[in-house]
């Protein structure tokens, strides 16, 4: 049974006052349903967005260019400090690839391997992801002395129907030292 005042209102409105405040109640009710169902988008992980950059680093180091490639999105953009130091497009990981090892041989750098250490940082919008991981880069020079680089990469990632990929990344570092590798700690 309707309490006094809520009929009293309910009498004093026309029909049309009826419609109108039936429509303003579904109208905030189809508000407030999408603006949780956009929240309800759970944030990626931290192994998902390091999941394609361990994927590359792993197939990169056995020489696998094809399962590398898998994990970048076709038009990745690439920078590093081996000229010419951009590299962007479907060909960028195989261009940058063939210029490292030119380079490194120019050099006389040899058994050279990127060791991934700890994620200092991510952003991300459930679409686009920002990680930066410390990383140490450790190769013999041409006198056969162990050198390490205690550097940065930071990656942009890219959700696509198959996962996070890597739309590019860039390696930051001071110059190699010789001795003991850092810690890949941030």
């Amino acid at each position: 049974r309707p309490c006094k005042v809520y009929g009293t209102v309910l009498r004093s409105m026309s029909k049309t006052n009826l419609w109108e405040a039936d429509m303003r109640a579904f109208g905030l009710g189809v508000a407030a349903s999408l603006a949780l169902a956009s929240g309800a988008v759970a944030a990626p992980t931290r192994a998902e967005l390091t999941a394609p950059i361990t994927a590359f680093n792993d197939a990169f180091a056995k020489g696998d260019l094809k399962s590398a490639a898998a994990a970048y999105v076709p038009d990745v953009s690439i920078t590093d400090e081996v000229p010419p130091y951009s590299w962007r497009g479907p060909e960028a990981l195989t261009t940058w690839a063939r210029d490292l090892t030119a380079n490194d041989k120019k050099l006389g750098l040899t058994a050279e391997k990127l060791t991934l250490g700890d994620v200092v940082r991510t952003e991300t919008d459930g679409r686009h992801a920002y990680v930066v991981m410390a990383v140490v880069y450790s190769f013999n020079n041409a006198k056969g002395a162990p050198m390490h680089e205690n550097a940065r990469m930071t990656f942009v990632e890219r959700k696509e129907t198959d996962g996070w990929k890597i739309a590019g990344w860039t390696f930051t570092s001071a110059r190699a030292s010789a001795g003991a590798p850092p810690a890949t700690k941030p």
